[in-house]
């Protein structure tokens, strides 16, 4: 019998992943991995959160990456199925943008989404 692996929940590009990286060469000592979550905040209902974390939590989704481990948390990963998360930085701003089917919309100041 064959087992097929599931696909990842979030797809994360090499600039997210080098961000990953470099977030763990400076996280603190207790810190296994940073994690993704949607916590309720904003204008429209959920808003991207990126947070260390020190434990594994038995029902999140693990992705491992080069510069470490990335989980999504699992009260999330409906909310996230399918997304690309990427990250930008130019002259005036720098953080993690997503690409998420999910999102039926955004509030205007792109700090919150709704599914």
């Amino acid at each position: 019998m064959t087992t097929r692996t599931k696909p990842a929940a979030i797809t994360l590009t090499p600039a997210a992943e080098q961000r990953i990286a470099d977030l763990m060469a400076k996280a603190p000592a207790d810190a296994i991995g940073v994690k993704l979550s949607t916590p309720r905040r904003g204008c429209s209902g959920l808003a991207y959160s990126v947070d260390y974390v020190s434990e594994e939590v038995s029902f999140d989704e693990k992705i491992e990456t080069p510069g470490g481990i990335f989980y999504v948390d699992g009260a999330s990963v409906l909310y996230l199925i399918g997304s690309v998360m990427d990250w930008q930085e130019d002259d005036f701003t720098a953080g993690f943008v997503f690409e998420n089917p999910n999102s039926k919309g955004a509030c205007g100041c792109g700090e919150s989404f709704t599914v």
